[in-house]
């Protein structure tokens, strides 16, 4: 009886130890499934984050390059254009204060007091609006209309130059779209030499324009202190 029950008996208990193995590989399984699924979703994750840091360090960089060409490439074009070129300076405002020009240049008719921004992308504005909207990929910001904005810079030029006509240009640089037609003194470095070339002031009376620019070069403030003066201005406006 031993003997016939013997094998059953062997078959049952392989069968009874068999099933805890299978359920442990099932639970072994599962973890290592649900593992991986988090170590996916932990390098998803952090894909994007690097490919945001990257893509915003890369615009950065975009940015500053764009505004080194386009300083560059005006200057280029304005002392080609002629000696008679300031850059970067300060003046007493035309209603107080102080006001930073960014170009003046003396040309054969008056000065064109010079208005420069360095943009990729596309702007929305009209010249009547106080304020104008940049918009590259993600990038969007508001900033104040360039021809509002330069009108009292040439102003406070104007005061200086005294009877010598002043025109206000604002030049744009970069691979910047408008989405309307503008003013013609909004204008892209690309047509400044030629705009320069074309422009004619109305009639005037100076008689001595060497004596004209030697004031606005006097007027003119590059110093340090001055710049420090201008910066707590910005900071408080």
């Amino acid at each position: 009886m031993i003997r016939r029950f013997l094998p059953h008996a062997i078959a049952v208990a392989t069968v009874t130890v068999a099933w805890p193995s299978v359920a442990a590989n099932e639970d072994v399984a599962t973890g290592l499934t649900n593992t991986g699924i988090g170590l996916f979703i932990v390098a998803i994750v952090c894909s994007l984050l690097i490919t945001l840091l990257f893509r915003a360090s890369a615009n950065h960089v975009v940015r500053r390059m764009t505004k080194k060409i386009g300083k560059y490439r005006i200057h280029k074009v304005l002392h080609s254009r002629s000696t008679n070129v300031l850059d970067d300076f300060i003046l007493p405002g035309a209603y107080g204060g102080l006001t930073r020009v960014d170009h003046a240049i003396l040309t054969s008719g008056g000065i064109l007091c010079i208005q420069t921004k360095h943009y990729n992308g596309v702007v929305f504005g009209d010249p009547q609006e106080p304020q104008w909207t940049h918009v590259d990929g993600a990038h969007r910001r508001k900033f104040l209309n360039p021809l509002i904005q330069n009108e009292g810079r040439a102003k406070a030029l104007q005061k200086v130059a005294e009877e010598a006509p002043v025109a206000n240009l604002v030049v744009f640089t970069g691979a910047v779209q408008f989405t309307s037609v503008l003013e013609k003194n909004v204008i892209h470095v690309r047509d400044l030499d030629t705009y320069i070339a074309k422009f004619v002031f109305g009639p005037c009376k100076v008689d001595d324009w060497d004596a004209v620019w030697m004031n606005i070069k006097a007027a003119a403030l590059v110093d340090e202190e001055t710049r420090k003066d201008f910066d707590a201005q910005l900071s408080f406006s």
